[in-house]
């Protein structure tokens, strides 16, 4: 256990800070599953629509520093590729 007034502090801040980086990552994992649910039913229109919503949301974590840059770019470029595939 912390000892120090400024140990205690940070203990503090880490247990705000996770809870925060948790809620952030659930919302992003609730909009990927929103496009793989879209491409599911087939639908490109519906598809294309959730994928346009999350790609900003994806790119935000990165920023955050909640999601390392390649892990956002290989997300979303495989959204991509599972969207597409069901306009050809």
């Amino acid at each position: 256990m912390a000892n120090s007034a400024g140990s205690r502090k940070r203990a503090r801040q880490a247990i705000k800070r996770r809870a925060r980086t948790v809620a952030l990552r659930s919302m992003v994992r609730t909009y990927i599953k929103k496009v793989h649910a879209a491409v599911a039913t087939d639908n490109y229109e519906q598809a294309q629509a959730a994928f346009v919503k999350a790609q900003p949301y994806i790119d935000k974590m990165v920023n955050k520093g909640i999601l390392h840059k390649n892990t956002a770019a290989r997300t979303k470029s495989r959204l991509n590729s599972k969207v597409v595939s069901l306009k050809g």
